[in-house]
Formats: structure tokens, sequence, C-alpha cells
């Protein structure tokens, strides 16, 4: 925001005056309000559509400029980002759009115009308020109908999940349920009035690493065998222990999860399981993660340094950013020369950042500093997409570095670390399955990672049950 003071010839007194004004309470520069609609969804690029039954839904995120260009005010300035939808109901019944799924923050249309009211003059915040009202997508969606418009996010960068669930009237799920139990007998099944949609949107910005991956080019010329199960246990279990520095001569972090899934599902699992993209390391990035970890401040989206696997550095990584720079899980993921039952096998490398340090091992002279009980970490995924049914079977094989606490192992920059040496196998599920259908793989056991790190004295807080408590 820049601040003007426009003075002709004064006394003066009053030219203090004015300078003490400015000074106190400034003078915002403030552009007319001429929005600039654009015609979705025509002017839009990343649109999505998805149809279940006779409901379809499209949605789209808008970019900044054109965020500003059709409400007239920069909304990501101030933390806003504007989500596009369409929803299609050829359904004979209302639907309501419950947005709180979609994100518990999200910004209404009065609270948006009110976060922007600085950049218009008091003339023109009335027809700003009024647009944001308009521009806003109905929660009643009524039958037969397209309803489209927008809703205001907190802003993210590099992609966001975005779960779009659509409901009947509560009148009209009764009746369902009624109606199917007395034709057949049996309890309703009432997804005929429940709808959920998940889109995986990226935001690129030219940063990221995703934006370069191109799997049909990882492996120029080569044949792509697809193994059995059994073939892929020993290829698992063959793999070396460790990523490595460039030249290969020194182990980095343990290879310690494998996830077999094609690229667009496990990008799009991972992001709704609460996985961010990642910026690649750069002047500009590395100058502002120093300045994040100096100001003590978060940047959902840092980079991650370089790690070898397979010749080549990480394709892509992910990372579940915390309150500051210093504190993330973050992940570096590399696509293996085979497939499984013809889906891409990604080896990779899970850790759990809790500080950050100064170092000369690193390119950017800073690193961060990984928890010492790293299989936290590879059990943290596993729980992350447990949750939100991604996982079809998992198990786990030998392969990974054995570090007891007595001796625990280093990475490339030091930090101590203890692992039973284990990786963590998914099949991924592309879409969410009920817990009670996920199946084991039935390797290898892992250990209980807190339990291992306890001392005798933590065995009080577990005992045998008394029949007398």
């Amino acid at each position: 925001m820049r601040w003007t003071v426009c003075v002709r010839s004064k006394p003066i007194g009053l030219l203090l005056l004015v300078f003490v004004l400015v000074v106190q309470s400034g003078c915002a520069t403030r552009k007319s309000f001429v929005p600039e609609r654009l015609t979705p969804p025509d002017d839009l690029t990343g649109i999505q559509t998805k149809q279940i039954k006779d409901v379809i839904v499209s949605v789209a995120i808008l970019t900044d400029e054109q965020a500003e260009s059709h409400f007239g005010v920069d909304l990501g300035e101030n933390g806003v980002q504007a989500l596009w939808m369409r929803v299609q109901n050829g359904r004979n019944g209302r639907l309501w759009f419950i947005q709180n799924t979609l994100d518990p923050d999200l910004y209404t249309a009065d609270e948006t115009a009110l976060m922007m009211q600085s950049h218009v003059s008091k003339r023109d915040f009335e027809r700003l308020h009024q647009h944001f009202r308009d521009e806003s997508i109905r929660v009643a969606l009524e039958s037969h109908m397209i309803t489209e418009g927008f809703v205001f996010l907190p802003r993210v960068e590099g992609g966001r999940y975005v779960d779009i669930r659509l409901t009947g009237d509560a009148w009209q799920v009764e009746e369902a349920k009624k109606r199917e139990t007395a034709e057949t007998g049996l309890p309703s099944e009432i997804e005929i009035w429940e709808f959920r949609f998940g889109f995986a949107l990226p935001l690129p910005d030219g940063e990221f690493d995703y934006e370069r991956l191109d799997t049909d080019h990882t492996y120029p010329g080569a044949e792509i065998p697809d193994i059995t199960l059994e073939e892929l246990r020993l290829a698992l279990e063959q793999l070396p222990c460790c990523a490595t520095n460039k030249s290969g001569d020194d182990n980095a972090d343990p290879l310690n999860v494998v996830i077999v899934g094609e690229a667009h599902d496990l990008l799009n699992t991972l992001t709704r399981s609460g996985w961010s993209f990642t910026h690649r390391i750069s002047l500009k990035t590395v100058g502002r993660m120093i300045g994040s970890a100096i100001n003590d401040k978060p940047y959902p989206v840092a980079p991650v340094s370089s790690l070898y696997v397979f010749n080549r550095k990480q394709d892509f990584a992910l990372q579940r950013a915390r309150s500051n720079i210093a504190q993330r899980n973050h992940m570096r993921f590399w696509l293996a020369p085979y497939t499984y039952r013809n889906q891409q096998v990604w080896v990779g490398q899970i850790s759990r950042d809790i500080g950050v340090k100064m170092t000369t091992k690193s390119p950017s002279l800073t690193t961060h500093v990984i928890d010492p009980e790293i299989d936290m970490a590879r059990e943290y995924l596993l729980h992350s997409l447990l949750a939100e049914g991604f996982v079809a079977q998992f198990g786990f094989v030998l392969g990974s570095t054995v570090a007891p606490r007595s001796q625990p192992a280093q990475n490339l920059t030091d930090d101590p670390y203890f692992s039973d040496g284990m990786r963590l196998v998914i099949m991924l599920s592309p879409d969410p399955i009920p817990l009670v259908e996920i199946r084991s793989l039935e390797w290898e056991q892992s250990s209980a990672p807190v339990a291992a790190g306890q001392s005798e004295e933590a065995q009080r807080y577990v005992r045998p049950i008394d029949p007398k408590d």
C-alpha cells in the first residue's frame, strides 16, 4: 500500500499540520472500483468437473490476477482466494451445500468485503459490498437448476484439496429411508441423497517442484518391467538403505516409505490428507525461507534440500507445515524403474522437522533438524492416509537403516536418528474405502515407535486390568 501527500504552497504551520496528520493516520491511495467480470467457465483455466448420478459439480480457483479483475480489489494481498463453483442439480429435490466441510475458516461475503474496504472509497464500498454478496454461491441448490458462484477461502499456495459435500433436505432423506425399507425390507442406502465430490486443484506459480514432474520421461528409452508381488518385495528389500548426497558417497536420511499408485492419484490423495506441495530451491525461495526462520513465521510450501536416489534428486516433495518454519513433516519421492500391476512405484523418505540450524553442508547454509524418533514420521504418514481411507493394503519390508538408541545413525547434516529399519509399503486406493476393507500385506512386523523409546519407569502406565478398578 502506498501513501501519497499532495500539498500546494501553504503557510508553514498548515504544512506541518498536514505532515503530522499524514504520519499519524496516512492517506491510502485508492483505486476506482471498476470490476471487469470474468465469464466462467470461458475465462477460467484448470476447471475440474465430476458427476455422481444426476448431480454435476465443476470447480476452479481464480489466480490472484483473475480475482483482482473480477472483483475489482486485490484479494490475494488480503489473504483471500476465490473458488468458483457450478452445481447442476438434476434431482427431484433440493440439495444443500455444506460449506464448512470445504474449509471451516471460509469467509462470508460481508466479511470479505469488510476486509477490502481500505481499497475503495466510502462512496464505492456499498457497491463492492453488494458485488461480493451477488457473486457468492447459494447454499440452497434448487431441483433441476444450475447454480454457480464463488466461495471465499483463506489463501494457500501450491494447491489445495477441495471437498464439496451436498445433501438433500432432512425430510427427503427420511422419506427415502422409509420408502426403500418398505420396498426391500432392508435399511436404506441414503448415499443417493448425500454427495461428496473431491478435487485436487494445483495452483502453480513457476516455483513448485511438481510443475516439472514428467513421469513419461523419467527413464527415457528404458523398458519398465511390471513385476509380481514377490518380485516387488524383493526389489524393495534390495534398495539402498538411504538417500545420498549428489556424489553418492555419503548416506543421508533413510528410505523408509514406498507408495504404489499413479502420480496423479498420489498427489491427489496426499493433498487431500493435508500434505502441501513444496517450492524448488532458488535464490527467491531460500531468501524467503531464511526470512521466515529469522522472524519465526510459517512458510507452508518451503523448499526441501535435494537428496539422491536412482542417480537423481527427488522427483517431488511434500510437507505438512506447522506453526513456524522450523516445524513440519516432509517427504521426498523418487519414481522407481518398475511397476506393480501397471501402477507406478514411488520410493520415499519421510522425517519430521523440529528445528532449524545453520550448516555449511547445505547449499542454502540452513537446514532443518529432524526428530530422532524417525519411525514416528513413517507412522504419521500411514495414519494420515488411513484417516482419509486411501489405503487399500499396507505392510512393511526390511532394507532401511537399523539404528538402535544405543547406536543412532546420522544423516548428512549430523542429525542422529534411530529406527527399526523397516520400510512402510502402501498400496494406494484412489477412492476412499472403509477401514474394515483395508488388507495387510503380511510381510514384516514393525516395532511400536513410542514404546521402543520409553524406559522401564514408563511401564507403570501399562498394567493388567484389576477387577477392583
